[in-house]
């Protein structure tokens, strides 16, 4: 797949959660090729310090730390980590998320607050821990995800659902909070990404007949798709796109 390469990405420094696989995977490997200063979190040891030790082989700037993002000290701690390597953040990306099905009927009230931590919480609390460096600095960029989920009244994930559709509300409402620091809040909502999480667990024949009478597009959406969404959000082309949703879905919604 072709890559646009944005100069003013080079030596940003830049903060992913959810970045050891599949679409955040993606992400960790944009900004890197950019010459981004990434850091990024997951609970995926083992696959993000072998990612991570694959972008420094190619002499990208990237670093990795193991963490729970639903424990909220200790992101706050895994960011500064970062920003005493790299910098103050300029560009984080709220990436991490759990879309585990389940019966509306057989949800707990732990479970449900488990399930709001992974898809909204840690989301909240890591714009709250950047956002200070980005107004000193005068410029952020803060990718949010949503999900088409809740858009096509999908069945099966009824808190992921409501925590993406509570990811655009937190992100318009930020916009607004931090727009006159020049800083950006725009929410990226994907399709049904082939990850492999998504191949291994719920893409089967019904799945894939769904997907192509869904999509206005032949073909399948890509994590590197939504990594392309994501540069060029935290880029300066997207300097005037800010409290927005950019879906990309093949055209389902």
């Amino acid at each position: 797949m072709l890559s646009a390469i944005y100069p003013c990405l080079k030596d940003r420094p830049v903060v992913i959660s959810g970045g050891a696989s599949g679409i955040g995977e993606a992400i960790v490997k944009s900004f890197g090729a950019q010459g981004a200063r990434v850091g990024f979190v997951d609970l995926m040891e083992e696959a993000g310090a072998a990612l991570a030790g694959e972008l420094q082989a190619l002499g990208q700037t990237v670093a990795f730390q193991r963490c729970d993002i639903t424990d909220t000290g200790q992101y706050r701690r895994a960011i500064r980590r970062f920003e005493e390597m790299h910098g103050p953040c300029l560009v984080l990306v709220n990436n991490a998320a759990n879309d585990t099905r389940m019966d509306w009927r057989e949800v707990t009230p732990d479970e449900f607050q488990r399930r709001i931590a992974v898809n909204l919480e840690h989301a909240f609390f890591a714009t709250q821990a950047v956002a200070p460096g980005m107004i000193a600095a005068g410029t952020g960029s803060i990718v949010n995800f949503g999900s088409i989920s809740w858009m096509a009244a999908q069945a099966g994930i009824p808190v992921y659902t409501a925590a993406k559709a509570a990811a655009h509300g937190m992100t318009r409402s930020f916009a607004r909070e931090l727009g006159k620091h020049n800083i950006r809040v725009n929410t990226v909502v994907p399709g049904w990404v082939m990850t492999k999480r998504q191949l291994d667990l719920w893409v089967d024949d019904a799945a894939n007949e769904l997907i192509d009478r869904s999509q206005c597009l032949a073909g399948r959406v890509q994590p590197a798709d939504i990594a392309a969404m994501v540069t060029f959000l935290a880029s300066d082309n997207a300097r005037m796109c800010s409290a927005q949703n950019f879906v990309v879905d093949g055209g389902w919604v």
